[in-house]
């Protein structure tokens, strides 16, 4: 089991997989029914994930010779703020049925909390058994090994929309969820994360893209949190939603907030100038600084060093690179 799981995860763990056997209908083997036992074995054998996520992040970058001592320092400072694990925990406090022309189904909303301090900050989301469902698919395909012994609730013939069922399916997601974050390797893999916010990241890029910028930036503020948290150690990857978030607020005239995101997004590619939203943020803020009577300099400096080391390529612009995201 990995160390930065929960306090007393072992006996939780061992609960939680209890209840999602005993909801299966099937009834188990004997042998099936130690089944808790070898999928804590399976975790265990990931040995030191605290020492590997640390391993991880520190190997994906080398510090840019380019950089100045201010810079590098504050760089490694959010680098060990990055490695520390957030811990999670999943509720699903409650249901509602949906009914849209000829199909019916059950809505499962989702709370996720930070342990360990007051979370004003909790992501709630919505899913239905099929998003589940698919889930479980798609994981089976990544991580066979880690999921061999993962329950998945199965689907009822009848009886679906009756309370009981209901009641055991909400307990039931809610301890898989707990599962799968507990396994590392899951964790971080993209299937899961996509899980948990690509759905609502789709819709906010729509209202981008439709000119509807309050509305997508509504959206990408309560989802960039929940990103931030499940991404810690690749920084890089939420790039793009503090982009689109840049976008937003500087079609809608708020340029110090825009520059504000922008300088968070900036902080994340210092070492990775290569990144496809390096440049035009960078002419993007040059504007935003300049609009604001801000040091434009340095930003400045910083693009034409890069375009002295670069062949003269095709650069599209920060809203361009915006639109172009989720589209289905």
């Amino acid at each position: 089991m990995d160390q930065d799981s929960y306090p007393t995860a072992e006996r939780e763990l061992l609960e939680a997989v209890s209840r999602i056997t005993t909801f299966s209908t099937t009834r188990l083997s004997d042998k099936e029914q130690n089944q808790p036992q070898a999928e804590i074995s399976c975790q265990e054998r990931k040995e030191n994930p605290e020492k590997d996520d640390l391993k991880d992040s520190s190997a994906s970058v080398s510090p840019n010779s380019s950089m100045t001592t201010k810079e590098l320092q504050e760089y490694w400072r959010n680098e060990k703020r990055q490695c520390k694990q957030v811990k999670l925990v999943f509720e699903i406090p409650s249901t509602r049925i949906v009914e849209h022309h000829l199909s019916k189904y059950v809505m499962y909303k989702i709370i996720i909390l930070q342990t360990g301090s007051f979370d004003s900050n909790k992501s709630v989301i919505e899913r239905r058994y099929s998003d589940f469902e698919k889930l479980h698919r798609n994981l089976l395909e990544e991580f066979s090994e880690e999921m061999e012994d993962v329950t998945f609730p199965k689907k009822t013939l009848t009886g679906n929309f009756t309370e009981e069922i209901i009641n055991e399916r909400k307990l039931a997601f809610k301890d898989y969820l707990r599962l799968l974050y507990s396994m590392k390797y899951i964790r971080r893999s993209k299937k899961f994360i996509d899980f948990l916010t690509r759905p609502e990241l789709q819709e906010a890029y729509g209202c981008l893209r439709g000119g509807q910028y309050t509305k997508a930036l509504e959206i990408l503020l309560e989802v960039i949190d929940l990103q931030a948290r499940l991404t810690r150690g690749s920084r890089v990857s939420i790039v793009p939603t503090l982009c689109a978030i840049v976008v937003c607020h500087k079609d809608l005239e708020n340029p110090a907030s825009a520059f504000e995101y922008g300088e968070k997004a900036l902080s994340h590619l210092c070492m990775h100038t290569s990144h496809k939203y390096y440049i035009p943020l960078l002419e993007t803020m040059i504007t935003l600084a300049y609009e604001l009577g801000k040091d434009f300099l340095s930003f400045q400096e910083k693009l034409e060093e890069w375009k002295a080391k670069k062949d003269p390529i095709r650069i599209f612009t920060l809203k361009e690179l915006a639109v172009r995201e989720y589209v289905q």
